[in-house]
């Protein structure tokens, strides 16, 4: 289990200080995440705010699927729309809903119950529905922090990336391991091994048991496959801001080549 709430005043706090602190050139800088600049990114940040106290405080279902609609269709769409529309707001009133709703959320937050259903699934990491409401705020937690990131590497003003922030997102991200190795068949007790290198980073280990694979923290004795990648290549690959080639192309380590390179290409996002 990973409890994040206590970190979402704190990387708030950093991010609207930051939005606060940019000219008017920077809200336009373009950012990682196709078609965006900075004015939109911060408003996808706004959406989940409003949107995770919508449903989950106040039981607002929100707009359906279209018919035939896939999830990874209807977050693009619902997400594209809401930053179309916020493209009207003032850079001002965006910092101010993010500081004003916030603390709501965290208030909202600070009554669940971790071991309790979470509000959403979250397919890249777990099959079980629900999943635990840790694991729902857990990827809350990356998402925000993911998106900040972004807004500060597009005005190259580096920060958040210590490892009382960071080091929970590594960790988060690495519970995307054992779906990305399914589906491949090893006999019991294989393992891999995975060191992100960084003040946020560690060492994990994924096994395989009885046709799944589990993960947890430590070294393996004798793995099968061994990653090593740097700790902003990491959360950058399960973001797909690098892809798979490119984080091999950094990443060390060796063995079961199969498994090396499931473990690299392992996704923490919904496509």
């Amino acid at each position: 289990m990973i409890d994040t709430r206590p970190l979402f005043p704190r990387e708030r706090g950093l991010l609207v200080d930051l939005l606060a602190d940019l000219d008017r050139d920077e809200w336009s800088a373009p950012t990682v995440c196709p078609g965006w600049d900075v004015h939109d990114v911060a408003a996808h940040v706004l959406h989940d705010y409003t949107r995770r106290l919508s449903g989950g405080r106040d039981g607002h279902r929100g707009p359906p699927f279209a018919q035939g609609e896939a999830l990874a269709d209807f977050i693009h769409r619902t997400n594209g729309e809401f930053v179309a529309v916020a493209r009207h707001f003032s850079p001002e009133l965006m910092v101010d809903q993010i500081a004003h709703l916030g603390p709501q959320l965290d208030a909202l937050w600070a009554g669940t119950d971790l071991d309790g259903p979470a509000d959403l699934d979250i397919p890249w990491a777990s099959d079980a529905r629900p999943a635990p409401a840790w694991l729902d705020l857990a990827r809350e937690y990356t998402e925000f922090w993911v998106h900040q990131q972004q807004i500060r590497d597009a005005v190259g003003r580096p920060g958040a990336d210590g490892p009382d922030l960071a080091g929970p997102v590594t960790d988060a991200f690495t519970r995307a391991l054992p779906k990305a190795l399914a589906g491949l068949e090893r006999p019991d007790g294989t393992s891999v091994e995975i060191e992100v290198q960084g003040a946020a980073g560690g060492v994990w280990t994924v096994a395989a048991d009885q046709g799944r694979w589990g993960i947890g923290r430590g070294h393996a004795p004798d793995p099968a496959a061994r990653v090593v990648i740097a700790q902003d290549d990491f959360w950058r690959l399960a973001t797909r801001g690098i892809g798979p080639d490119e984080a091999r192309g950094r990443a060390g380590g060796g063995g079961d080549a199969g498994l090396w390179e499931a473990a690299t290409a392992l996704v923490a996002v919904i496509r």
